[in-house]
């Protein structure tokens, strides 16, 4: 029993043993969830952000360490089926945001490990994959007009203007969905869902964008995508 006790210490530590961050480590957490992290595309802090998700100006007494690490690290591991997808960034900037917002937080309990999501049978159609991940900030019918949509800093794509959609080829749309908006020189607070959607959900999130501008992508991308 003496030794299982042991084992089990080292596991308590990292939580209990975190670091105070400095100033230079604060300000620079913030810059990066304002100007760099698709965060704020839902979630709000001191003020700015979005209103559909929780706030993160005050995770830290309302969660433990723990569910903060937990749930920034696997979204869908630590809440399954949570409409959070796992936000891409170097392991260095991760540990420094979880560690910006669990500064006030009590260490809590190591989570225990949780279903690793929803099974393929449970996946939803292209419409609901639309009203799920897109339609806070897009729309629910893609005219840019989401109840996020006011507290962004640039305005979400109109999905359903045959005007800004015709020119983008379907392969721009899908790298914008799996990539975020950062990587597509847009706005970075389009999140990436490269790591939490298949590439089959993904392409039919791009068919779905189609259906709603009611047209197709340039006639070159299109002939080249004939012949592939």
């Amino acid at each position: 029993m003496r030794a299982a006790v042991l084992l089990l210490v080292p596991l308590a530590l990292p939580l209990a043993a975190q670091q105070p961050l400095s100033a230079f480590e604060e300000a620079k957490a913030r810059a990066l969830l304002r100007t760099q992290l698709s965060c704020l595309g839902c979630h709000e802090l001191d003020g700015d952000g979005g209103r559909t998700a929780p706030s993160l100006t005050s995770v830290g007494g309302r969660r433990p360490a723990a569910y903060i690490r937990a749930i920034v690290e696997d979204p869908q591991r630590a809440a399954p089926g949570v409409a959070m997808p796992l936000a891409t960034m170097p392991a260095t900037t991760r540990d420094l945001v979880i560690r910006f917002l669990s500064r006030d937080a009590r260490p809590g309990s190591v989570v225990p490990p949780l279903s690793a999501g929803l099974p393929v049978a449970a996946r939803a159609d292209a419409a609901a994959l639309y009203a799920r991940w897109c339609a806070n900030c897009h729309g629910a019918t893609g005219r840019g007009d989401g109840p996020n949509a006011k507290y962004l800093p640039v305005r979400p794509a109109v999905h359903a203007s045959e005007a800004q959609m015709r020119d983008r080829p379907d392969d721009s749309l899908y790298d914008a969905i799996a990539g975020g908006g950062a990587v597509m020189g847009k706005s970075a607070r389009m999140p990436a869902f490269g790591e939490t959607l298949s590439r089959g959900e993904i392409r039919s999130l791009v068919a779905w964008v189609r259906t709603l501008c009611k047209c197709e992508g340039p006639a070159w991308s299109r002939s080249a995508r004939s012949k592939s």
